[in-house]
């Protein structure tokens, strides 16, 4: 004979399994979340130095704006080469262990008289400030800094702006005013700073 089925009463309902936790369960995908972390955070105050180090660079594109929009083209024009040397003068400078403040502490100078201490480029490769730059050497920064041609006369035209008589600027056509302001927006926003 078979035995009786169960009745439905007696049945138990399964337990299901733990859910599957989507923590890492092994040591290496913990180092693999930690290295990630530290790539991350290095990248976010990586980023973050280099909007703290254009902020010069912002600051002049909202003038030059404000320039641009202004009804006083005179002043305007006036203000660009001025603008322009600001900003050149703003830029940061490689690293040197020579900075204004380094340069007479005991520590920097023992330190940079070791032999594994990188050595202070020779005075004929070192860059001049850009505040005394005028001229032929003017164009020639603003070239080997701007990540496109200039044109060939931009510091004289600049000094033209800075140095000519009042009439002589009001005459200047719209559309070279236009390129006079499109030519400084370019260098101020692609300009190239060794850093």
């Amino acid at each position: 004979m078979s035995s009786p089925a169960p009745a439905i009463e007696q049945l138990k309902e399964l337990e299901l399994p733990a859910p599957v936790s989507y923590l890492p369960q092994t040591w290496g995908w913990w180092l693999l979340l930690g290295l990630l972390a530290v790539m991350l955070s290095a990248w976010a105050g990586h980023r973050y130095w280099q909007w703290r180090r254009d902020r010069y660079r912002r600051e002049a594109l909202l003038r030059l704006a404000q320039l641009q929009g202004s009804g006083d083209s005179l002043a305007a024009l006036r203000e660009l080469p001025e603008l322009l040397k600001r900003v050149a003068l703003s830029m940061p400078e490689p690293y040197s262990w020579t900075g204004t403040g380094l340069a007479g502490d005991r520590r920097w100078q023992r330190l940079a008289a070791k032999p594994w201490w990188p050595a202070r480029a020779p005075a004929e490769r070192r860059q001049a400030p850009p505040g005394p730059l005028h001229g032929q050497a003017w164009q020639d920064f603003l070239q080997r800094h701007s990540r496109q041609p200039l044109p060939a006369d931009f510091s004289l035209r600049l000094a033209q702006l800075a140095y000519a008589p009042d009439e002589q600027l009001l005459q200047l056509p719209a559309q070279q005013r236009r390129q006079l302001f499109d030519s400084c927006r370019a260098w101020v926003e692609r300009h190239h700073v060794a850093a």
